[in-house]
């Protein structure tokens, strides 16, 4: 009965809009593991045991990553709830029969996911995340063995708290959930989390995310080992979700806000970092052939702040800005020009004194609108003004069939 539900779980291509038969397997399992019982050394296909409670959990944990979208929404959420709801009774089952069973491993993932899921940004998800995370953590009946960093998580979240945290209200959920950055543990699941957040529409959870955020990273700004390992983090949150747009656009936006407010200020003198190497060439390869407005603008913005950092990234940067000028979205090509204006403002050092009231008349006076062969002539300008190499229009090859 439980491989059959759990296969009723699997995400194909067939049945990805089937979120409803998802999520009542879920609780369905859940109801079997109640059912059948705990025995550690009993048969596998009667009882919970050590032979098949790691495949349960997987299953479980599994279902925690479902974001399919329909017409309908964001319908994977139905699935992540069932999912965080069955992986509770399921370890609160364990942890009152044979809570040896309960490896650290499993431990780590639950705790990880829910932490992660309590800082996105659908109100009703979150809160059901967080009220899951903090039944865990101060279930006492006995204690759930392994979670991580148990201490720095119980001062966080005093047992006080545990009934009248509001998690649905944006601006009580996101200053606590938002300290388990400072987990190492946590650090990545938590900042996934917030990813989706801060890059948000929603504006009450985009200005509590943000804020937090912040105000977690000025605690941090002068700690050059506590923000490269920050940075690490975040690179590789950005190089797991390249082209996954679901988190990958609100990147973008994160970015743009903490470049603007200055999160990065440690490192903006260091000419070889590799974390705005690493930012540039993943923005990049993001936008690669993209026809999506909302990203492209969302990564000029990006381009514009990166501009802080000396030396080749500026370069780079720049060439990067004036190949945009050319893009075939007018629409692009004027943001574009408007950005690159407001960021010569803001930075004077970009380019020569002596050539900046040319340079800022062009980007404002020209008609980004026209026709691609009269805007790149604009652009050639502009290179040759900032002492940028011109991009090279790319040919394609027509290779006949032999």
């Amino acid at each position: 009965v439980l491989e059959g539900l759990q296969r009723v779980t699997w995400i194909t291509v067939k049945d990805t809009a089937f979120a409803e038969a998802r999520r009542d397997a879920l609780k369905a399992i859940a109801q079997v593991c109640k059912t059948v019982g705990v025995n550690e050394d009993g048969p596998c296909d009667q009882v919970i045991c050590r032979n098949n409670v790691s495949q349960i959990y997987n299953s479980l944990l599994d279902c925690l990553n479902d974001y399919t979208t329909d017409s309908r929404g964001d319908i994977g959420a139905w699935v992540r709830e069932a999912a965080m709801t069955s992986l509770m009774e399921v370890t609160i089952l364990l942890v009152q029969t044979q809570p040896q069973l309960i490896s650290p491993d499993n431990c780590r993932q639950m705790m990880c996911y829910l932490a992660q899921l309590s800082a996105e940004k659908i109100d009703r998800f979150r809160a059901h995340a967080g009220s899951v995370f903090l039944r865990i953590l101060h279930f006492d009946n006995p204690v759930v063995p392994h979670v991580p960093h148990r201490e720095e998580l119980e001062n966080i979240f005093p047992r006080s708290e545990f009934e009248t945290l509001n998690w649905s209200a944006p601006s009580q959920a996101f200053p606590p959930i938002t300290k388990l950055l400072g987990l190492p543990t946590y650090q990545y699941r938590v900042l996934l989390g917030l990813t989706v957040s801060v890059g948000g529409l929603t504006e009450s959870t985009v200005r509590y995310s943000a804020q937090s955020l912040f105000d977690y990273l000025k605690t941090i700004r002068n700690d050059l080992e506590a923000m490269n390992k920050f940075c690490g983090t975040l690179i590789q949150i950005f190089k797991d979700n390249l082209h996954n747009d679901r988190v990958s656009i609100p990147m973008l936006k994160m970015l743009d806000q903490m470049l603007a407010n200055g999160c990065f200020d440690i490192f903006t003198g260091d000419e070889s970092h590799f974390y705005a190497k690493e930012l540039l060439t993943l923005c990049k390869e993001e936008i690669r052939k993209s026809k999506d407005v909302q990203k492209l603008r969302a990564s000029i913005s990006v381009f514009c702040g990166l501009i802080q950092f000396q030396g080749e990234i500026r370069k780079n940067v720049l060439f990067q800005l004036l190949l945009l000028l050319c893009y075939p979205f007018p629409i692009i090509r004027k943001t574009t020009a408007s950005q690159l204006y407001e960021m010569l403002l803001t930075y004077d050092d970009v380019i020569d004194a002596e050539v900046l009231d040319e340079v800022m008349a062009s980007l404002s006076d020209n008609n980004w609108d026209a026709d691609l062969p009269t805007v790149r002539a604009q652009r050639n300008h502009l290179c040759d003004l900032m002492g940028v190499p011109k991009p090279i229009i790319a040919t394609k090859l027509h290779q006949g069939v032999l």
